[in-house]
C-alpha cells in the first residue's frame, strides 16, 4: 500500500477514536502530499519522494520542540514531539550507530576518499544509499568522525 494510502487509513482510525493529536499530524502529511502532487509536474510521487516529506515534518517538528524546551515552554514542546512519534510511524526502520558507521566505511572504501577534503564525495553517496534509513545529521557525523 503506497504511503499516501496509508495516511488516509491511518486517518480514519484517528477520527473514529478521536486522537487530535495524531489528526493534526496526518492532516499536515497529507496536506504536505498534496501540495507536492500539485506543485506542477504529472509525475506522481515515488515512494522516495514520499519518505522525504515525511522525514522533512519530522525533523520540522523536533527543531520546532527544541525550540521550545530551550525557551521553557514544554506545553508547546510536548505536542510537537507527540506529532514527531505519529509521523516516524512512516518512516523505515532507521540504521542503529553500528550499521551507520559499517556502511559508511564501506563507501569510503569505494569512493577511495583520504581526509576531509573527500567528504563532500562521501555524503553524496552516503545521502543516496542512506536515504530514509538514517537521519542526514548523523551521517554527516559518523562520515566526519571516519574522514579525520
Amino acid at each position: 500500500m503506497s504511503l499516501q494510502k496509508e495516511v488516509m487509513e491511518q486517518m480514519k482510525a484517528a477520527m473514529k477514536a478521536k486522537d487530535t493529536v495524531a489528526l493534526e499530524s496526518l492532516r499536515a502529511l497529507k496536506s504536505a502530499f498534496l501540495l507536492a502532487n500539485t506543485s506542477g509536474s504529472d509525475v506522481a510521487l515515488s515512494e522516495e519522494d514520499e519518505i522525504k516529506i515525511v522525514q522533512k515534518l519530522v525533523k520540522q517538528r523536533k527543531d520546532s520542540a527544541v525550540l521550545f524546551q530551550e525557551q521553557g515552554r514544554t506545553d508547546l514542546a510536548d505536542p510537537e514531539l507527540a506529532q514527531a512519534k505519529v509521523l516516524e510511524q512512516f518512516l523505515p526502520e532507521q540504521m542503529s550507530e553500528e550499521e551507520l558507521r559499517n556502511k559508511i566505511t564501506t563507501i569510503i572504501s569505494e569512493t577511495g576518499a583520504s581526509g576531509m577534503k573527500d567528504m563532500g564525495k562521501v555524503m553524496g553517496m552516503a545521502s543516496k544509499q542512506l536515504a530514509g534509513k538514517a537521519d542526514g545529521k548523523a551521517i554527516a557525523t559518523v562520515v566526519k568522525d571516519l574522514l579525520r
